[in-house]
């Protein structure tokens, strides 16, 4: 392995095992930050990410890119003998290794954590299941919808007379993904004291139940789960969406004197000398009195009037806006999240980070099938 040369991690070694997303984004985080990370990948089709949707470039799906911007692909079969010795030579070589095989699949090839570890003591080996390491659903595999069914996240989303639902984005995969770098750097940074590798574990279903710990929290210590809100929060009001004349616009009043300068901007000062709404337990007993009043008023007015008025005066708002109007407001367009890929024509969302005030650049396109096996001595198959 080569470092890839720049960005804060710099001359920190990468072998992902990874397919789809969960695996794949840590990986990817890991590249952009500048570490060189190695892609293994099945002989015949490689990651099946590169199939998911239609084609983009290079015969690969966009999806494909999105996890695999920066990395290099070698392809091996890892049930011959070849393929073993190869994945041993990279592993020799790398600093993290970072997989999210099926259950019993790193077993039935000779790559399972304890027994990698003991060969290559300095390795950070990260494995990543849906259901955990534990427990009798730990060989089962599982997908995003399903995870966030079962851990009971879909059934928190929505408002209160709507079916569970899951989440929009892949939640657990990706954020799956974040623990992983976040244990994986917490553990270089161990090693680099005691020399010692070590074994690190996480799944879709215990961040899951992180994500949703607020809720279960209140659960387990005050017996009850806080109300279910489309937009809104159980601890403030109004704190969520309601329609103007012309479009939904958020308003965030979470604390008592953001609710005057609300009712005073909107011409309703009475309502802090009432009893029901002028501290927030009051407004949170009274919700449905409150809205009878506020909800006529904010749509009899456009939402850029509100806006301006509410910002004017202080009030936390902001348009509930679709994906082209999030992406084309002057603002994101400033913080240059979107960042172009090198050569390739197109642009991925980059890292929501600075560092020394400079966002982590994208250095190349996702690489193709075993791209890189020659640099790594390995033999070229024919693909």
């Amino acid at each position: 392995m080569n470092s890839r040369g720049s960005g804060v991690l710099e001359g920190v070694r990468v072998l992902e095992l990874g397919q789809v997303l969960a695996g794949p984004f840590a990986g990817a985080i890991l590249a952009d930050l500048g570490a060189e990370v190695v892609k293994l990948e099945r002989v015949e089709g490689g990651d099946d990410a590169r199939r998911m949707g239609p084609e983009f470039r290079h015969g690969d799906a966009l999806n494909f890119q999105v996890f695999n911007r920066g990395k290099q692909s070698v392809a091996i079969d890892l049930k011959t003998d070849a393929g073993k010795a190869a994945f041993e030579q990279l592993a020799a070589e790398a600093d993290i290794f970072i997989h999210n095989l099926r259950p019993g699949v790193p077993q039935a090839l000779g790559i399972d954590g304890p027994s990698v570890c003991e060969r290559h003591p300095r390795l950070i080996y990260c494995e990543i299941s849906a259901f955990g390491h534990l427990g009798p659903m730990a060989p089962r595999p599982g997908y995003e919808p399903l995870i966030q069914a079962f851990s009971g996240l879909s059934s928190t989303n929505g408002g209160p007379d709507d079916p569970p639902m899951r989440a929009g984005s892949s939640i657990c995969d990706q954020g799956t993904g974040m623990w992983v770098v976040i244990g994986a750097l917490a553990m270089l940074q161990r090693r680099a004291a005691t020399g010692r590798g070590g074994l690190l574990q996480t799944s879709l279903l215990e961040t899951a139940l992180v994500w949703n710990g607020q809720k279960a929290d209140a659960f387990t210590n005050q017996g009850y789960l806080p109300a279910r809100h489309r937009s809104g929060h159980p601890g403030f009001v109004p704190y969520e969406a309601f329609e103007t004349a012309d479009g939904p616009l958020l308003i965030c009043c979470g604390n008592d004197r953001l609710f005057a300068k609300l009712a005073t901007e909107m011409g309703r000062a009475d309502w802090l000398q009432d009893e029901r709404f002028a501290t927030n337990r009051g407004r949170l007993a009274n919700k449905t009195a409150l809205f009878e009043q506020l909800e006529p008023l904010l749509a009899s007015t456009p939402r850029a009037a509100w806006l301006a008025r509410f910002e004017s005066a202080g009030v936390p708002c902001a348009p509930v806006h679709t994906v082209p109007e999030a992406l084309a407001h002057p603002h994101v367009q400033a913080l240059g999240m979107l960042a172009p890929v090198p050569e390739e024509g197109f642009s991925l969302t980059a890292l929501p980070l600075s560092i020394d005030g400079s966002r982590p650049a994208l250095t190349t396109a996702a690489p193709r099938l075993g791209a890189h096996n020659q640099a790594h001595g390995l033999p070229v198959f024919k693909l």
